[in-house]
């Protein structure tokens, strides 16, 4: 997950450092841990509707398939799943470990037997550790408060594991939630785009 410096400008996840204004682009943040997008999920037959809510998959180099939850080769539950586009469409769980991007596709198998899967995302959490959505994890689809960022450039922080575990070392900790920047506390000294009923994030040096 990253972001850059600046308040949210068309549809890009941004923060903000005190005294400074404007706003810079972002590319997608929905994607794994490792920061590759996963491949598209292929179809196995398991439930009514491909890779639905509380259903699980397999987790590959290429592909991810769906996999009773009781298999052994079950990795990842599905928490939410969307229609449509990542940046068009519903933010995922604060939960989630990564998003898989379901293309439409035409497997053997699928929920109304008309070959078709539509385009959609499913919001996956590991069904073991390493957790990397959880608060200070350094990665998932979201940031939320609790978790570490560095700056990775003039005007770009970088999600990062709190315990200095990452690449990178922590620099910031989101510390609360606001609905506007005048109710972060005085020794705030960055603002994270969080988005959602209270989407500023207040963030201290750590």
């Amino acid at each position: 997950m990253f972001a850059l410096l600046g308040w949210r400008c068309a549809g890009a996840l941004l923060v903000v450092f005190v005294g400074v204004s404007g706003c810079q682009k972002s590319s997608d943040p929905g994607s794994e841990p490792s920061g590759r997008q996963p491949s598209s999920p292929v179809s196995s037959g398991h439930g009514a509707v491909f890779l639905a809510v509380d259903e699980c998959s397999s987790r590959g180099r290429e592909t991810f398939t769906e996999v009773p939850c009781t298999s052994e080769r079950a990795a990842a539950r599905v928490v939410a799943r969307y229609d449509g586009k990542v940046a068009q469409g519903r933010s995922c769980p604060a939960r989630t470990d990564f998003v898989l991007h379901i293309s439409e596709d035409r497997p053997s198998v699928d929920e109304d037997g008309n070959g078709e899967v539509p385009r959609g995302y499913a919001c996956m959490r590991n069904l073991e550790e390493p957790h990397p959505g959880d608060p200070g994890g350094g990665g998932g689809p979201r940031t939320v408060v609790g978790d570490c960022v560095y700056s990775a450039r003039e005007g770009e922080v970088r999600e990062t594991a709190c315990d200095g575990a990452g690449p990178k070392a922590p620099e910031y900790r989101v510390t609360v939630a606001v609905s506007q920047r005048s109710l972060c506390p005085a020794a705030t000294e960055l603002y994270v785009s969080l988005g959602g009923g209270k989407p500023v994030g207040c963030a201290v040096r750590v």
